[in-house]
């Protein structure tokens, strides 16, 4: 199910792209703390593989680990609230440098 923002909080919305480095894709660990990550942020965070026609909720890990995003694929974020660049931008180092350990 798509979902379109209509509220506006403040005008915060923000775009990311990154590509998925991660040998074997989003699986359990990686999405695990994708949403870790994603929960931190009162931003409402959406994902999805780049050219895929709906966005998931990045908070759910679920929904994340259904997403089967495989290893080199672009995956899309945004985010709509007050910390909506830094739960991007975050978002977007956390899958760049492959899920370190540590993180989340």
């Amino acid at each position: 199910m798509a979902m379109l923002e209509t509220s506006n909080v403040n005008g915060q919305f923000f775009t990311g792209n990154v590509r998925l480095v991660h040998a074997v894709g989003m699986h359990a660990r990686p999405a695990v703390k994708l949403t870790k990550l994603a929960k931190k942020f009162e931003a409402q965070i959406s994902v999805r593989v780049a050219g895929a026609a709906d966005w998931i909720n990045a908070k759910s890990v679920a929904k994340i680990m259904a997403m089967r995003a495989a290893h080199g694929s672009i995956i899309e974020i945004k985010a709509f609230g007050g910390d909506a660049e830094a739960a991007v931008t975050a978002l977007v180092d956390l899958i760049a440098t492959d899920f370190p350990d540590g993180t989340a």
